[in-house]
């Protein structure tokens, strides 16, 4: 018999990027007295890990659980960027409903028409909260009816039509109904989520059955999964069988050696949880996102959709420049290897797949954040190795046709910039596919380009828009190859030998382009130090000094005056590289360099492509 449990609710927080997604859910944990009146909290406390905290991005979804008027309600707080969207869609399927976050003034973007397109397919309820009302250029009402239209066109339900709409300001700790009421905290919010989000309903006296959504990974209990019991109860110790719905060979015993409820920002021990709650399960070795766990004498798998596949990749090389392995604690072939298997543990949509050289590992992902993350974690825990260009991953249709991953790029700029941004999006086999003017000025273009013409395109755009330019893309499916353009107009400025750069060297050099490395820095032949400013390579020796004679002093170099070197972030550097450059990347340093260190190797190659 199918029953409501009315003392849980289960909610997620889903939106854009920088909407205000894991500040709310700071404001609901402090309101909810999860933290004592004199506890210091940071701000956005949900981001746990050292890049979310740097970059102000959410990278995995994060479960917390607050109590309000004798109803437990567990908080999903997800990630808004489009790398990241295989996260969002599994966490829905722990949820009764939303809360879908919304910018005053940037209104329905199109990460918010992602994530909403995904709850509206699952059938989930829908409470809309505009946020940011105390912004000087909010525009509340604008911004509902925008959202009723993306709604309608994403064919929503009358009955998720008819949701209800509040007003908030996260950052300030206040929600409100109605514009014209006062605003005082977050109550008007918990009290939606109690009327608005249904209870869960399940069959507790059933078999169990807990469908496992996400991965956690821990040094000391292996892997945690996470996911909501739909029917019946779990306990600790009991034995169940775990089984996947698209993998029909996988059929195992396994035994509940730990069982958690979230409370605040902890775990907690529960010797056993029934319908509706949301469980962390350990001791369970091979459990994967999408498995089953289930009791009884005919056990049965609880559908679930396909990660969505990705659509980029790139080589992760031991490290066999002349520097290699004075920087990093980690950097033969073995320790890469494990620390990229390692990654599977947690991360769905990353594949990391043996090339033919035991050198090189071919690891694919959902787009350049997904791996660059995983990059800087890397670095950052003394990895030492190399990376490729970022190569889109093509597929052949029935005939034989090679397609291509598309994406649809919506352009945010001042009026002043859309032509050259049009410019530049049409020479990467970009097409135009609607311009709409804002009140403010700024002009919205939408794109329909390939993946691999957003490939190094973001450094380029902030430049030549001055950094006023916001881009957002959306995986759009494949279609047939465009053909091929160009990524980079300039050639690179090459170390002719190896040594330090000095002042002298480096000044004769500058003359030629923009250099990413100043007086001090090691360098090697074949080294990128620079770019050029015209189209070929060109290769100088940045470490000749001055030849002294008697009528000159060594102290007459000092009027030489250095423009400072241009220092690439990874991003920068992985979008600069070119088909035959690598990116050495060291816990402390970042080189870019030619795939052939040898010169003459280098001229045979370009002789061969010829």
């Amino acid at each position: 018999m199918r029953t409501k449990r009315e003392d849980v609710r289960n909610v997620a927080i889903i939106a854009h990027v920088d909407h205000g997604k894991t500040t709310l859910v700071d404001q609901l944990l402090k309101q909810s007295g999860v933290f004592r009146e004199n506890q210091e909290v940071q701000e956005r406390v949900m981001d746990s890990n050292d890049i979310e905290r740097e970059r102000g991005i959410t990278i995995l979804s994060k479960n917390t659980a607050i109590h309000y008027k004798d109803t437990k309600i567990n908080i999903i707080d997800t990630p808004g960027h489009a790398d990241f969207g295989g996260e969002v869609e599994r966490v829905l399927k722990m949820v009764d409903g939303v809360i879908l976050l919304v910018d005053a003034f940037e209104g329905a973007m199109p990460q918010t028409k992602f994530v909403l397109k995904k709850a509206l397919e699952l059938d989930l309820h829908v409470i809309v909260c505009i946020n940011k009302i105390d912004r000087p250029e909010a525009r509340p009402d604008e911004v509902v009816d925008e959202v009723l239209e993306l709604l309608m066109d994403l064919g929503a339900s009358d009955e998720q039509l008819d949701c209800p709409f509040l007003y908030a300001s996260a950052k300030a700790g206040h929600a409100v109904i109605d514009l014209n009421d006062t605003p005082k905290d977050m109550a008007p919010l918990f009290d939606a989520i109690l009327k608005y989000i249904p209870a869960p309903e399940g069959d507790p006296d059933a078999d169990t059955q807990v469908l496992i959504s996400t991965i956690d990974y821990n040094e000391y209990v292996g892997r945690i999964g996470v996911g909501k019991v739909e029917n019946g109860t779990i306990a600790v110790n009991q034995e169940l069988t775990l089984l996947n719905h698209h993998d029909l060979d996988k059929r195992k015993k396994v035994k509940i050696s730990k069982l958690y409820e979230f409370d605040g920002l902890n775990k907690v021990e529960v010797k056993e949880a029934t319908i509706g709650s949301i469980v962390a399960i350990s001791g369970i070795a091979d459990i994967h996102i999408g498995d089953t766990l289930c009791g009884g004498e005919n056990p049965e798998a609880i559908p679930f959709q396909k990660i969505s596949e990705p659509t980029i990749a790139m080589n992760f090389i031991v490290n066999d420049s002349p520097l290699a392995g004075q920087e990093g604690k980690y950097i033969t072939s073995r320790h890469l290897r494990d620390r990229l298997y390692r990654e599977l543990n947690t991360d769905v949509s990353l594949r990391v797949e043996d090339t033919e050289t035991t050198e090189a590992f071919k690891v694919s992902g959902r787009g350049e954040l997904h791996l660059s993350v995983l990059i800087e974690n890397m670095r950052r825990e003394g990895y030492e190795f190399a990376v490729s260009k970022p190569e889109v991953l093509y597929k052949t249709d029935e005939r034989g046709k090679k397609l291509e991953p598309m994406e649809i790029a919506y352009v945010d700029v001042p009026e002043e910039f859309s032509g050259t941004v049009i410019q530049k999006l049409s020479e990467r086999k970009g097409e135009l596919q609607g311009m709409s003017t804002a009140s403010d000025g700024t002009v919205r273009l939408e794109f329909h380009i390939p993946s691999r013409g957003l490939i190094g395109f973001r450094g380029e755009f902030l430049t030549s828009t001055k950094g006023t330019g916001i881009i957002n893309t959306m995986f759009d499916g494949y279609a047939p190859y465009k053909g091929d353009f160009q990524y980079r107009k300039q050639g690179s400025l090459i170390a002719f030998e190896a040594g330090e750069a000095v002042t002298y060297g480096l000044f004769a050099a500058q003359e030629r382009g923009t250099l990413f490395v100043g007086p001090g820095a090691k360098v090697y032949s074949g080294m990128v130090i620079g770019q050029n400013g015209k189209a070929e390579d060109i290769e100088l020796n940045v470490c000749k000094t001055k030849h002294l004679t008697n009528t000159r002093s060594s102290s007459a170099d000092d009027a030489l005056k250095l423009t400072p070197p241009r220092i690439l972030s990874l991003e920068q550097a992985i979008d600069f590289i070119d088909q035959d450059e690598l990116l050495e990347v060291t816990p402390e340093s970042l080189r870019i360099r030619k795939r052939l260190l040898d010169s003459r190797e280098r001229k045979r190659a370009a002789f061969r492509k010829a």
